[in-house]
């Protein structure tokens, strides 16, 4: 059985292992491929992973003896599922492996803006702490979270966990979800309060994106949304970067029309230098890596290894085509 892996730098960078998805056949393992190398990489291969290398129809009918398609991820946009169904390929993804570490990086972002904590280190090593005549100093407003309105949209399993997170530090959580009745009876659906997109535009002091983007999702966070913020809120988006229109929300920062925003997910990845939002004040942006501590990566190396294994053993888990 031949395995290929067209793009594992990003799942492991030298500090995990693929010796148990070796052990299951003869195994290629590429950093990185680019649309010319797919074809001659993986065109003899029963079994072919892929974490961000786009298999469209096209690619996937140069695939004549593939048999499975492994998604290194939980989305799974980047395969032509149609098309992977048609010549009988099986496509399996990773879900929830990264749920405790986006939830992470969220109140990262969070306790960022709120805390002023990179700003005031820079401060203190620049000598002004030395230069103050008292025995503390801050020249920016530092925000208590307890009693503020956390606003999620979206109550997956890292929406879920977000809203543990705010309940731990005293937040009242407000919901907006497709379907709230299906968690009433769960924690911690029973301690928030669910309601209109437009009631958490208004109501939120913090409002953090985890819905799946979809043709409604895309560019939900628009101008008009964006003008119905308070002024003191903060966004953050851990999620899909096309969730955001980039230049209104450029703009709402550039107006102070919002206070500030953290961002781990951009539109177009790596972005371009003229990104609007790359030199917007307020806005601190990661580069995609809320998924990627060294925990969520093993576990994701776990699963998809399994998800071969039981491909094999011809009891497949995780199949979305």
């Amino acid at each position: 059985m031949k395995i290929v892996v067209l793009d594992g730098f990003a799942l492991n960078p030298g500090d995990l292992s693929w010796e148990e998805l070796e052990g299951l056949g003869t195994c290629r393992i590429y950093d990185r491929s680019g649309p010319e190398d797919v074809p001659e990489r993986a065109g003899d291969a029963e079994i072919v992973l892929t974490n961000k290398t786009v298999l469209d129809q096209a690619m996937i009918g140069r695939f004549p003896v593939c048999r499975y398609i492994g998604v290194l991820a939980t989305g799974v946009n980047v395969v032509d599922l149609t098309a992977a169904r048609t010549r009988n390929i099986t496509v399996t993804n990773v879900p929830a492996y990264s749920t405790t570490s986006v939830a992470q990086m969220v109140f990262a972002h969070i306790l960022h803006h709120t805390q002023q904590v990179a700003h005031h280190a820079r401060l203190v090593r620049e000598g002004a702490w030395s230069r103050s005549p008292d025995f503390c100093f801050w020249d920016r407003p530092l925000v208590e979270l307890s009693g503020l309105t956390l606003g999620i949209v979206g109550f997956g399993r890292i929406g879920r966990r977000v809203a543990e997170l705010g309940q731990a530090f005293g937040m009242e959580i407000r919901v907006h979800t497709a379907n709230p009745d299906r968690h009433l009876d769960e924690p911690p659906g029973k301690r928030v309060k669910f309601g209109t997109l437009e009631e958490l535009f208004h109501l939120s002091d913090i409002l953090t994106l985890h819905c799946p983007l979809t043709s409604e999702t895309a560019n939900m966070i628009n101008a008009e949304r964006l003008g119905w913020m308070k002024p003191t809120a903060y966004l953050i988006n851990t999620g899909r970067g096309p969730l955001v229109d980039e230049s209104a929300l450029a703009e709402a920062l550039a107006s102070k029309r919002i206070a500030g925003a953290g961002l781990d997910v951009l539109t177009v990845e790596p972005p371009s230098e003229t990104n609007p939002l790359l030199t917007a004040p307020a806005c601190t942006i990661t580069p995609h890596i809320a998924w990627a501590t060294r925990a969520s990566r093993a576990r994701l190396m776990q699963v998809a290894v399994e998800n071969v294994r039981r491909f094999l053993a011809d009891d497949p888990q995780h199949v979305v085509n």
